[in-house]
């Protein structure tokens, strides 16, 4: 339900007006119904107690005046409002000392020649209606009644009249109703939005207090965890923010020495000794690039996974070895011992084969030289396993936070954002990924999607 504005522009009604319109349109649809069927129930009475009352009288003048001539001579006083007449198959009429002859036609002449055993109809005359009676009255003749409809049509009017002002009244009664009660239910719902204002308005995501166990209570509970959600994922933001800001710092604050050392190289006209300049170049190399690598997984996270929508249905086997591929060009001196079986899953390609680089790039970087990187997929659990130091059991619950570092690996590259992404492409594909330790006593991953044998 909508109103125009001046400018053209549409105002959807309010939720109390529309339901005090629903309200107000269900009332008077119900009066209307029941109006029209008490109208019509009266009507049918008021004509059946007319036509009944005319035929009683028609059959009391028939048994006093039996002929013709008889009736023509009834006293007008004894006929009462009515009209009558004797009329003959021939259309012959005999009114009463009156001279009015009530209306005559085909129904009348058929009852007189026999051919109908009464009749009773509404006729009209010099606009006015008639409520026409005619029984047998001897062969060849029938006794006709006719008496004003106008009482009957007079209180059918005064019915209408009132039962429209007490629908009116009734429909202004139910519209009235309707916003009070719309009003009154409606004020929780005011509140919850005054609240949902509030937190947009002031971004406090403090949740709103409701103890109601209705649809309002439930909308209420909704929107209280979704509050929580947004409040974990403003923390989540904000310790992002700061742990980015902590790990950038360090590289920053080298690379910053290092550039002033080679500032000050020339604004000093001091030469550093060659091999010192190499380093330092190779130190700022090696800084750019880790700003690059963090950078790179910091914009990995926030991007996630393409929506399912968009996923396909791929082999994990070949996600493993085109992985595989890459990071032994990046490991020539470490052996790998591989056994995969194909495994179906629906999934974001470039996000599981980031997540497998990242295992098989962590099992690399822990693994001494001429060591073996076992990788085995075997009924859809990939399981990825070094023979470094292994992963010490008050480590192993946080290693899949973002910038975690055992102690033993801060002295090593990386942005402690890697397993981070790990973790995140496997639960957003249904997974599950725990950390154990291998057979040469390193680390093992053990990777678990759903998924089917056969595509």
């Amino acid at each position: 339900m909508t109103e125009s504005k001046p400018g053209g522009e549409r105002q959807h009604l309010s939720l109390r007006a529309r339901i005090a319109v629903l309200a107000a349109a269900a009332v008077a649809i119900a009066v209307a119904v029941t109006t029209l069927g008490i109208y019509l129930t009266v009507r049918a009475q008021l004509y059946d107690q007319l036509d009944n009352d005319l035929l009683a009288r028609a059959q009391a003048v028939y048994r006093a005046a039996p002929n013709p001539e008889q009736i023509v001579v009834l006293p007008d006083d004894a006929l009462g409002d009515a009209r009558i007449a004797a009329v003959t198959a021939d259309r012959r009429a005999y009114p009463t000392k009156s001279g009015e002859v009530p209306p005559l036609g085909d129904p009348e002449v058929a009852v007189a020649a026999g051919e109908s055993p009464q009749s009773v109809r509404t006729a009209t005359e010099n606009g006015e209606s008639y409520r026409v009676v005619a029984i047998p009255a001897g062969p060849g003749v029938a006794l006709v009644f006719a008496a004003s409809t106008d009482g009957v049509d007079e209180t059918l009017t005064y019915i209408g009249f009132v039962s429209l002002i007490v629908g009116l009244l009734g429909v202004a009664a139910a519209a009235t109703a309707g916003y009070g009660v719309a009003r009154a239910g409606l004020a929780p719902l005011r509140s919850l939005t005054a609240a949902t204002e509030r937190v947009a308005t002031t971004m406090d995501l403090t949740p709103i207090e409701s103890v109601r166990n209705d649809e309002i209570g439930r909308l209420a509970s909704s929107f209280n965890v979704m509050l929580a959600s947004l409040a974990a994922a403003r923390e989540r933001e904000r310790q992002l923010v700061a742990d980015a800001g902590h790990e950038l710092r360090t590289p920053l604050t080298s690379l910053r020495t290092n550039l002033d050392l080679l500032a000050q190289e020339g604004a000093s006209g001091r030469s550093i000794d060659p091999d010192d300049r190499s380093a330092l170049l190779a130190d700022v190399r090696g800084q750019i690039g880790e700003l690059g690598d963090l950078v790179d997984d910091l914009v990995q996270l926030s991007r996630g996974v393409e929506p399912s929508s968009a996923w396909e249905s791929l082999d994990l086997a070949v996600v493993v070895a085109d992985a595989l591929a890459r990071v032994r060009r990046r490991a020539r001196d470490l052996s790998f011992e591989v056994a995969l079986t194909p495994w179906w899953v629906n999934g974001d390609a470039p996000a599981l084969s980031r997540a497998v680089t990242n295992l098989l790039d962590n099992a690399v970087k822990w693994s001494p030289p001429d060591a073996t990187v076992i990788v085995q997929l075997h009924e859809g659990v990939l399981s990825v396993a070094d023979s470094g130091p292994g992963i010490s059991p008050e480590d192993r619950p946080h290693i899949f936070d973002r910038f975690y570092r055992a102690d033993g690996a801060r002295s090593q590259p990386g942005s402690g954002l890697g397993l981070a992404i790990v973790a995140q492409a496997i639960a957003q594909h249904g997974g599950t990924i725990s950390v154990g330790e291998s057979p040469t006593g390193g680390a093992r991953f053990d990777v678990a999607i759903p998924g089917a044998e056969k595509s």
